[in-house]
């Protein structure tokens, strides 16, 4: 499927994502939701964040930092009040519409990563904001997660959410300042007291896990500690390094593509008004950002705005994960939980095409060539 849209002049990850719809329930019935492929799935993002960020500087990442809280807090806010208010407006419960508020927030950064690494667009300067934009964003969209899931139980409590993004935003912060200086230092030590033959791959792949790990505990998601791996790594491996992941990662990302496709039900669309309901859902979620996270980088002329407007639509299993709380709590009707998955995939597929359409005219970086290798 990959190929043939490449064929055609489209993404791959396209092809992909439709690949999960076709064998999945909606259609062949080959495959359901599986723990083996959500395993495999969460290792496919996790290293897709990692190979990003093992391209980019944290140096370039700091420079935009203020442009990028400011995109990531208007496409938080924008959202949120617009899927709460529509869903209101249609008549679903309180609980309910917040929840559908949530599943808008939170941007699927491994989708438009994929997009740019592909293109070779990584070190263009939307690119940076849209990265780091998509790091406050997931700490300020599992924020939103936490205080609904507070009201949902009936009590919120302010002290633990407090807490809990202090130490997000403070590891964060701390990792992306002193990540490259530390391993500038840290990796050529080590690896010269190493025998093993591929000794830099393996102390990126132990620095992978254990950021991700800390990443978890700190209160954010493990792709956001998986990114700031590869890039406190980006200054001090060997082209070796990209190589190595380079290769793991086009093994595991297409699982993490395809599980997206499969959660795809048609079944969604059985209750009456559901179609129109998703259709609304779906453009409001695209617009929303769109116009949120554009605004927020207007001061960069408006190329870059649209690019990055353009890069923080998709949602993909962010959007899916926030549903599926809503329904564990027994606070989202299945049938609007149908709603926020065709509204996650719907942004997902529409993200590609519009990101290679908002990059026409930018230079592409060159991959790097390695004249020579010896050992």
């Amino acid at each position: 499927m990959a190929e043939l849209f490449e064929r055609f002049g489209q993404p791959g990850i396209v092809g992909e994502i439709l690949a999960g719809v076709v064998i999945g329930p909606s259609v062949l019935h080959w495959m359901q939701p599986n723990e083996i492929l959500r395993i495999l799935a969460d290792l496919g993002v996790m290293f897709l964040l990692f190979r990003v960020g093992i391209e980019v500087k944290a140096s370039d990442l700091m420079r935009v930092g203020g442009t990028a809280v400011l995109v990531a807090a208007a496409g938080v806010v924008l959202p949120f009040l617009m899927g709460w208010g529509i869903s209101k407006l249609w008549g679903e419960p309180r609980l309910e519409s917040i929840f559908v508020g949530a599943a808008m927030v939170a941007t699927s950064v491994g989708i438009t990563a994929q997009v740019l690494a592909a293109g070779g667009f990584l070190q263009a300067q939307a690119s940076r904001i849209i990265l780091a934009a998509a790091v406050v964003d997931d700490v300020l969209g599992l924020l939103v997660l936490a205080v609904v899931s507070s009201v949902a139980k009936g009590e919120v409590n302010w002290l633990d959410i407090t807490l809990t993004s202090a130490l997000a935003i403070g590891f964060t912060i701390f990792v992306a300042k002193f990540g490259t200086r530390t391993m500038r230092s840290v990796i050529p030590r080590v690896r010269a007291s190493m025998n093993l033959a591929e000794g830099q791959f393996a102390l990126a792949i132990i620095l992978l896990f254990g950021l991700s790990l800390l990443a978890v505990y700190a209160g954010v998601a493990a792709i956001i500690g998986a990114f700031l791996a590869g890039m406190a790594l980006s200054e001090a491996v060997d082209r070796r390094v990209h190589d190595l992941t380079n290769g793991v990662t086009e093994l595991l990302v297409p699982f993490f593509l395809v599980s997206i496709g499969i959660h795809f039900d048609f079944g969604a669309f059985s209750a009456p008004g559901a179609v129109v309901f998703s259709l609304v859902i779906f453009a409001a979620a695209v617009v929303s950002k769109f116009v949120a996270c554009s605004l927020g980088a207007v001061r960069l002329g408006r190329g870059d705005a649209i690019r990055v407007g353009v890069g923080m639509i998709p949602r993909g299993e962010v959007g899916m994960v926030v549903a599926q709380i809503g329904l564990g709590m027994g606070v989202m009707a299945p049938s609007i939980y149908g709603v926020i998955v065709f509204m996650s995939v719907a942004t997902t597929l529409l993200a590609p095409p519009l990101l290679r359409w908002a990059y026409r005219g930018v230079e592409q970086e060159a991959p790097a060539e390695e004249v020579a290798h010896l050992g």
